[in-house]
């Protein structure tokens, strides 16, 4: 059986809301309201294949946001290559 080390701070995790949304986001901590996040980016399908865009657009882009557990459906940490596709539409550091 495989263990999944716990997430921390920084860490890049996949949201999944009941809504059906799939939100990409550096995971800062949960709490006893949810699962509080930065810098969310929601996938969306685009002629290029799957692309991201912000989640909040007239929020600035590094304020934390708490998505409340009656909205979230599942928190796991994102695949690697996701990952990197994040980190570098969010800080234009590209990782190899």
């Amino acid at each position: 059986m495989l263990f999944e080390k716990p997430r921390t701070q920084g860490d890049v995790v996949t949201v999944k809301l009941t809504s059906g949304e799939e939100i990409i986001a550096k995971f800062e901590e949960e709490t006893s309201s949810g699962v509080k996040v930065s810098k969310p980016m929601v996938l969306s399908m685009n002629q290029q294949g799957v692309g991201m865009i912000p989640y909040l657009f007239t929020v600035n882009p590094n304020t934390s946001i708490v998505f409340g557990y009656n909205a979230v459906a599942v928190v796991a940490t994102t695949d690697e290559d996701f990952g990197k596709q994040y980190t570098q539409a969010t800080t234009g550091i590209k990782l190899v």
